[in-house]
């Protein structure tokens, strides 16, 4: 590969806007950050909008016709890598909702495969220790307290994969396990869950670190016992959401930005048909149907969210008024610091995984490891 320098558009190098900036490529990594084309490098003009990191995505059921699931190995979680690339999130957590313990075994050792795949930081764990309470669309009969054997696996995998996040439900686990998985390494998320402000607290407290699809498959935010959602919003905790309009509405996720000016982060929570066509395709052997923007079961329960990242920013742009620096900090710097990937930024140094947005913030090229996808 050569060096190449992209110019026309502004630059966010994950932090801050460069109008008018030149960004330098050489190969698979980002040479300099600067005002002019240097001297022999092959310029390429955009026209006008906005380079920016690569999205970092960190909870991606499925992609590219395929689910996270009972025949997931090393090739499919890198058919599901590569289609979200193309759609803009050039780094993600391929993710595992509730099955069957051989399913989550079978799934580890394909993320344990996956080293040097092009996209893949990790895996999320989304249950099964969840409350069945708060199913949300995973199947109530998988949905199991952690026992000590899932308790030793998931430390096991932690030390084995580049990152590993675990979404579980207080009430599923005692806080000397979210102790023990914290400190071998696994991001616990808490989600799923009809928890307490103070049960929510306590697993806080005992190395929790996110929340999974704030407001979304858990307590309400009351104005007495604020719940799940009040522990976050008063707290220092991450949280992914999703920026959708159809998940949470627009005023609540302006109350919740207002609340928490960092820590706040971009979920796609994407489906086996992002990156397709496909109108429905089967989750635990239940038809889910892609109607109006929505993915849903036939009962009606959402069911993931079709949605890419580039669009969730857009939206908040768009819609909230949210200004850009920060709405693409949280789909891109925001997450990767969360589950340490080296991403999020355009240094010199750093991958050169990028998207550029045009003026009204749709997706229009990204570039993986140096090399353009779309």
């Amino acid at each position: 590969m050569t060096r190449l320098a992209l110019t026309g558009a502004t630059v966010f190098d994950g932090t801050r806007m460069h109008p008018d900036a030149v960004l330098v490529l050489d190969g698979p990594r980002i040479e300099a950050l600067r005002s002019d084309v240097p001297q022999g490098v092959a310029a390429h003009p955009l026209p006008g909008g906005v380079l920016a990191p690569g999205c970092i995505d960190l909870q991606v059921n499925g992609g590219g016709g395929v689910m996270v699931g009972p025949a997931t190995d090393a090739a499919q979680l890198a058919r599901i890598c590569a289609a979200h690339a193309r759609l803009g999130a050039t780094g993600i957590l391929p993710t595992l909702i509730t099955d069957r313990p051989e399913v989550t075994a079978r799934v580890i050792a394909a993320g344990i495969a996956c080293a040097g795949v092009p996209g893949f930081l990790g895996l999320h764990l989304e249950g099964p220790h969840l409350d069945p309470r708060r199913a949300g669309a995973h199947d109530p009969a998988l949905i199991r307290p952690m026992e000590e054997a899932d308790c030793q696996a998931l430390c096991k995998a932690a030390r084995r994969l580049p990152a590993l996040m675990v979404t579980l439900a207080p009430c599923a686990v005692t806080p000397g396990q979210i102790s023990r998985l914290a400190q071998a390494g696994v991001i616990v998320s808490l989600g799923h869950a009809e928890a307490s402000r103070a049960e929510a607290q306590a697993a806080f407290a005992a190395g929790a670190r996110c929340a999974t699809h704030l407001f979304n498959a858990m307590s309400p935010l009351g104005h007495r016992e604020p719940g799940l959602p009040g522990a976050v919003l008063a707290g220092t905790a991450c949280a992914g959401i999703i920026a959708d309009g159809v998940h949470v509405a627009p005023e609540v996720l302006q109350i919740a930005l207002a609340a928490r000016p960092e820590g706040l982060f971009l979920v796609s929570d994407a489906m086996a048909v992002a990156g397709t066509d496909a109108s429905e395709f089967l989750l635990n052997d239940r038809r889910v149907l892609r109607r109006g923007g929505r993915l849903v079961l036939e009962n009606g329960t959402l069911a993931g969210a079709d949605l890419s990242l580039p669009q969730a920013v857009a939206f908040l742009i768009r819609r909230l008024g949210i200004a850009p620096d920060r709405s693409l900090a949280m789909a891109g710097r925001v997450p990767a610091g969360l589950v340490g990937a080296d991403a999020g930024y355009l240094a010199p140094g750093g991958p050169a995984d990028l998207i550029h947005l045009d003026g009204d913030w749709t997706l229009q090229g990204v570039w993986q490891a140096g090399a353009r996808l779309a």
